[in-house]
């Protein structure tokens, strides 16, 4: 072979090497964008990790796509992100990352959108990503709704508001002296509603603790109330009952012994009904009249005669 069929063989391959290098552009080989939306949000100092859908109302949020990449095939690539919230707000840009917040608690669909350009005759790469989003109002306050005094060995209750969005779990319990019971655990209750009822009954009088832990599937909230117990007010009452008792019954003493008399004179009346009139000789010969009361009630047919010395018929 001649130098010059060499020639014309190399000059072939370069100009057919940089056609085969343009039309294996990993890009144009790849059908979609991997990834994956990673929420965080952000309270005070605390930053959350939301990677199961649920977030906190109210609440600055960041969510971020993370690009699957391994081979860095996307390395070089302009890539556009449409975000759409769900709640009506669309955001677009060249970021991963969006900052938002929703402002009510509800279940939204969150919408991604990636975009990546090849060439200009190759037609776009994209990716569309949807996730369900529930937002939950977080536990922020705890409020005691009622007096914070209350009586000795009586059945007492109690009644508490939290702002959080329900289910929650409330782990409560009760020091007395608030002394604390680091041994000690607390009564789990599920609650389904805004409003925490407690029914409990104090056994000493003082000071008593009430520590209450409530948390949903987004946040988290301990508070512990100050509540005085004092005595009863039962002992005075009874102290009073008993005292009118027995003013009651001095009066009805004194009414039968005032009584009494009154009701004895009227006997004496009834029963002068069967007097007999007598008449009685004395010794000089003049006749008397005596006046002789019989015992006999008025039942009797016969009435006891008392007679003394001779009987005259006038």
């Amino acid at each position: 072979m001649g130098r010059k069929h060499v020639a014309c063989i190399l000059v072939f391959l370069l100009l057919i090497l940089p056609g085969v290098a343009v039309t294996t552009d990993p890009l144009t080989d790849l059908e979609n964008i991997a990834g994956k939306l990673v929420f965080y949000q952000m309270d005070g100092n605390a930053t959350y990790v939301r990677d199961s859908g649920e977030l906190a109302s109210d609440i600055p949020t960041e969510t971020m796509f993370e690009l699957f990449d391994p081979q860095k095939n996307y390395s070089s690539a302009k890539l556009t992100y449409t975000w759409d919230l769900g709640n009506g707000e669309v955001i677009q840009g060249t970021e991963p990352v969006v900052r938002y917040h929703y402002s009510t608690s509800g279940n939204y669909t969150l919408r991604l959108k990636v975009g990546v350009d090849v060439t200009k005759y190759a037609p776009a790469i994209t990716g569309v990503y949807s996730m369900d989003v529930q937002v939950l109002d977080a536990i922020k306050h705890i409020e005691l709704r009622g007096p914070s005094d209350y009586e000795v060995s009586q059945n007492t209750s109690l009644a508490f508001h939290v702002d959080g969005s329900p289910p929650m779990w409330v782990c409560w319990r009760f020091l007395p002296n608030c002394e604390p019971d680091p041994m000690g655990g607390c009564t789990l209750t599920m609650l389904y509603e805004n409003t925490l009822r407690l029914n409990h009954t104090f056994t000493s009088t003082g000071v008593h603790c009430l520590d209450i832990s409530v948390r949903n599937d987004i946040s988290k909230l301990q508070s512990s109330f100050s509540l005085y117990v004092r005595r009863s007010n039962n002992p005075h009452k009874l102290f009073i009952l008993s005292c009118a008792a027995i003013l009651v019954a001095t009066f009805s003493f004194i009414t039968v012994i005032a009584c009494r008399p009154l009701h004895h004179s009227r006997s004496q009346i009834a029963a002068s009904s069967n007097a007999v009139f007598l008449k009685n000789q004395d010794s000089d010969g003049q006749s008397a009249i005596r006046l002789n009361f019989s015992s006999v009630e008025r039942g009797e047919k016969e009435p006891l005669l008392s007679q003394h010395g001779t009987q005259y018929c006038s």
